[in-house]
């Protein structure tokens, strides 16, 4: 395609996204008039790019999407919304002993203080993780923002006294001697009911006229990928954090679901509900 159209596409090494992206990268699909150029980067990092509406296509959190609406368009195609895929706030196991009970809504009688005065490493100032810790907790702890692969090896040696993890940290964290304190997607499904919105993919609005032409390949590239998991291999273990299989297979099963394709009106609806409990809040 000499005389393609290369458009720069912004997303994150995570498996879900190196899986969805592979076919329209690397021409599994047709994609004419367009080239597809990637720019991976950490998720913060693609959020902090979207302030500054580096890239034309790019992930953003869901948290950063909802502040840069005056700029970026959702697309109904790619994004990281589902049932039981939330973040999942750890601490360190001192001696067997966890200060939170694992069961949602339950905590031991000193957890105010705790949360209050916890060191909280946090994969980003603009993650939908962090934006959850505030709406679950409100102002909570004294938050670090780091990248999301620091965050384990941080909590277990003590530098910090809790993280909220993403990613494929929800799969390890037990290696690291790490307690779960709160699975935030749980408790969010339990107040709203509704699938936890995560990350999508957004359009710059100057672009707005390739729309309908962008969602569809990228639809045809969730649905190739579907078909044929097996041919993103290289691509993902290229780039993926964790090189276990089971662990990249099962973020894969995670992450990517019917909403990967289409948000549809469940979708929709989580999003607005996000939304709206982050601006009761006064978080937006």
């Amino acid at each position: 395609m000499s005389n393609a159209l290369e458009i720069d596409i912004g997303f994150s090494p995570c498996p879900n996204d190196t899986f969805i992206f592979d076919a329209l990268i690397h021409q599994r699909i047709d994609t004419a008039p367009f080239r597809f150029r990637p720019q991976i980067a950490d998720v913060e990092e693609l959020n902090k790019r979207g302030f500054a509406q580096k890239h034309p296509i790019t992930k953003l959190s869901f948290y950063a999407y909802l502040l840069l609406k005056d700029h970026y368009d959702l697309l109904d195609s790619g994004a990281a919304l589902g049932y039981g895929c939330g973040p999942l706030l750890v601490a360190r196991e001192i001696g067997g002993h966890n200060p939170i009970s694992p069961e949602i809504g339950i905590v031991s009688p000193d957890f105010p203080d705790w949360i209050r005065d916890a060191r909280i490493a946090v994969p980003g100032r603009y993650t939908t993780a962090y934006l959850l810790l505030q709406i679950w907790q409100g102002k909570c702890g004294r938050a670090e923002f780091v990248r999301f692969d620091e965050i384990l090896p941080g909590v277990a040696s003590g530098k910090y006294d809790a993280g909220l993890i993403i990613h494929e940290g929800r799969f390890v964290y037990q290696k690291y001697n790490c307690l779960k304190i709160v699975d935030l997607g749980q408790w969010w499904e339990s107040e709203t009911g509704l699938p936890l919105p995560l990350g999508c993919i957004a359009l710059r609005r100057d672009m707005f006229r390739y729309k309908d032409a962008v969602e569809t390949l990228l639809r045809q590239s969730v649905r190739q990928a579907m078909k044929n998991p097996g041919a993103a291999n290289e691509f993902i273990k290229l780039h993926a954090q964790e090189l276990d299989d089971q662990v990249i297979s099962d973020h894969i099963s995670l992450f990517v679901n019917e909403f990967t394709l289409s948000l549809g009106q469940t979708g929709m609806r989580a999003i607005e509900a996000l939304e709206e409990r982050a601006r009761c809040q006064g978080i937006l």
